[in-house]
């Protein structure tokens, strides 16, 4: 992945609060689209060690990478070095950014940056240009993961190939990075599905025929449960709620 970094000065901005979700239109799932409609949840809340390191920025950040999202317009997005990135645990966390000037804003982790330091983001250029001039092209960050701004429920994606047989699904727009998704066909034994290093879920034997409960744990420890649809290649599906 090519990284364009240069040299400047640091300027003053004030956080921004931005919603993590995909661009894709949701179909109804777990009763989501039936309910009341879910508040937005802004939030403080940090959780997990203070990190620093350098912040420096990529010009090819569009919000797809290494997560597996879609692209976006939405500039606050940011790569994970690759220390911290521990097989894609924490694509869509989202972490709040201290520059040296004590200038502050909020990205959404998006992608892994393989060569990068221990403690180091790599940010769209524009995310960068809110904690310094893009000429200083690196600078001293300390940073904190925190619960995201996420309005509405939780999403679920089928990757592309999934079927009854071979199934891998993403969580989306979560206020929390996922730790663990387990699927039953009663809705009483739940088996593990396997994250992959490209940000998707996998049960290798498929979920099967007919619709199939899924319960999400959330890296605090939250858990929400769900009911998606048959499985469809691509489909993405509407949460019945968010983690609070």
């Amino acid at each position: 992945m090519g990284r364009i970094y240069a040299l400047g000065i640091a300027v003053f901005a004030s956080a921004f609060a931005f919603a993590c979700s995909g661009n894709d239109s949701l179909a109804p799932g777990g009763g989501g689209s039936d309910g009341p409609p879910a508040t937005n949840v802004v939030t403080t809340e940090k959780f997990g060690e203070q990190h620093s390191g350098d912040g420096t920025f990529y010009t090819f950040a569009d919000g797809s990478g290494a997560c597996m999202y879609d692209k976006t317009s939405d500039f606050h997005i940011a790569a994970l070095n690759g220390f911290d990135w521990a097989g894609s645990a924490w694509c869509g966390a989202c972490a709040d950014v201290t520059g040296p000037n004590g200038n502050q804003l909020r990205v959404r982790i998006v992608d892994e940056c393989p060569d990068c330091d221990r403690g180091q983001l790599d940010f769209h250029p524009d995310a960068f240009a809110v904690l310094a001039p893009k000429a200083q092209g690196r600078i001293a960050i300390t940073w904190n993961f925190v619960a995201c701004d996420a309005q509405g429920p939780v999403s679920y994606k089928f990757k592309d190939g999934s079927n009854p047989y071979w199934t891998a699904v993403q969580v989306r727009n979560s206020r929390y990075p996922i730790a663990k998704l387990e699927t039953s066909k009663d809705g009483v034994s739940f088996s593990e599905a396997q994250r992959q290093d490209y940000n998707y879920f996998l049960n290798g034997g498929g979920f099967g025929a007919g619709p199939t409960h899924v319960r999400i744990t959330a890296q605090n420890g939250s858990t929400l449960l769900d009911t998606l649809p048959e499985v469809q290649a691509e489909r993405v599906v509407a949460g019945s709620s968010q983690f609070q």
